[in-house]
């Protein structure tokens, strides 16, 4: 046999290729890593936890990474990477518009299901964006903008086919994807047989809603929770009380904007027109203002909730009233609240605490859900999963001024949860 026909044994598959070899460590690394960064989160984290992981050196690491800042850009440059070939994979699966939104978001359940069971690689949550260089933040900000156009697309499709209904496609468009921000963590946590329902939850949720097509539910108006104007002038505890929430507030804001580590105490007492001083009579460290934001955040959400334990309403009337009064509550000047983005910057013991708080609260809304399917005014296969798609939803409400304008927040309201409610289907 000639030379020139003797086939490649070393091409890009080849186990004695050096291009696989890497390729297949370097996926290996940006697994781990993002594992780790999910987990842990990027700033407790270190080179060394990912070695150790692996069964590496630093040294061998650094082959592939030069800092942790560069190994939390690549495993996001390849989160992106992969949501990007999720809905190329969908658009070649189907031409009908709704069926790549509903399969584009089954395929983000399964891809996390497949990780945590061995079946794949993880990919890490882009939880951290500020501690990047400005260039690499921008180029990954863009990156998300155009998967966000794109899945945005299939509905502005979808709507001009008759397949899916007249919305407001930004906004809808935000309610979806936010609502599997956190399924990478849920998924984890709930019982398996549960997070296995996760794909069937998307699929009915979505595309019908939570209210049964035959009954004449329609959200109601976002209503200004009051506040006191009363004078606290000899009252310094109450003043004290005020000039804290104004900390929280302003801290919240900078959070959600800029991350923990893009954040700093100057920023934050500029804001208020004070003096850095004045932060440490109330707050001990900017780690304390962080702990703090995270429980004012569920004070207010679990205020809200409360308030409606006592009418005599519908679960579904409840649930609706709740998700106005948060979206509302976001959107004024007494929000917004914290982003769970920024919670792996809390010490190990300290988000756990959070966490469970959160969970205590957030239950309440699943309760409302089931009882709402016992009585035949709501459909889903699985209050849990629905419970936290809505809630992941609910939280990132608080930047939609980011991404549309809106002059009237009941509007704004209905166009953001008219997904979770009456799905995407027409009626």
């Amino acid at each position: 046999m000639p030379d020139s026909a003797i086939p490649n044994k070393t091409g890009t598959g080849s186990p004695f290729s050096r291009g696989a070899q890497h390729s297949a460590k370097r996926a290996a690394i940006l697994s781990r890593a993002a594992k780790l960064f999910n987990t842990k989160g990027a700033r407790s984290t270190t080179l060394a936890d990912v070695a150790n992981r692996l069964g590496l050196t630093k040294t061998s690491l650094y082959y592939y990474v030069k800092t942790k800042e560069d190994l939390i850009y690549q495993c996001y440059v390849s989160a992106m990477e992969r949501l990007h070939r999720s809905l190329d994979e969908v658009e070649q699966e189907t031409d009908d518009p709704l069926e790549r939104v509903i399969r584009a978001m089954e395929r983000h359940i399964e891809i996390s299901l497949d990780s945590l069971a061995g079946r794949g690689d993880y990919y890490a949550a882009p939880l951290e964006l500020a501690v990047l260089p400005t260039e690499q933040r921008t180029e990954l900000e863009l990156d998300y903008l155009r998967v966000f156009k794109r899945f945005r697309g299939y509905l502005r499709d979808g709507i001009a086919k008759g397949v899916i209904r007249d919305c407001h496609t930004t906004s809808a468009t935000r309610a979806l994807l936010t609502a599997l921000d956190w399924s990478f963590y849920w998924l984890y946590e709930m019982p398996e047989r549960d997070a296995k329902q996760a794909t069937q939850v998307v699929r009915t949720l979505f595309s019908n809603g939570l209210v049964p097509h035959e009954a004449g539910f329609s959200l109601g108006n976002v209503r200004p929770r009051a506040t006191s104007t009363a004078s606290q002038g000899f009252n310094r505890e109450a003043q004290n009380r005020m000039k804290q929430e104004a900390f929280l507030r302003a801290g919240i804001r900078h959070f959600n904007r800029k991350g923990f580590n893009g954040t700093s105490l100057d920023d934050i007492a500029e804001s208020l027109d004070v003096s850095k001083g004045a932060f440490y009579y109330h707050f001990s460290s900017k780690e304390a203002l962080l702990a703090q934001c995270y429980e004012f955040t569920i004070d207010q959400f679990d205020s809200i909730i409360s308030l409606q334990d006592d009418k005599m309403t519908p679960p579904l009337e409840k649930l609706g009233d709740i998700c106005l009064a948060i979206f509302g509550l976001q959107n004024s000047e007494s929000g917004p609240l914290i982003r769970y983005n920024t919670i792996t910057a809390l010490p190990g013991d300290i988000r756990r605490q959070v966490l469970n708080r959160s969970e205590e609260t957030h239950a309440k809304i699943d309760k409302l859900i089931s009882q709402g399917v016992a009585e035949g005014t709501m459909e889903t296969p699985n209050t849990l999963v629905s419970r936290f798609l809505l809630v992941s939803a609910i939280n990132a409400a608080a930047d939609i001024d980011q991404w549309r304008r809106f002059d009237d927040v009941t509007s704004a309201a209905h166009d953001f949860f008219n997904v979770f409610f009456f799905g995407l289907r027409p009626r």
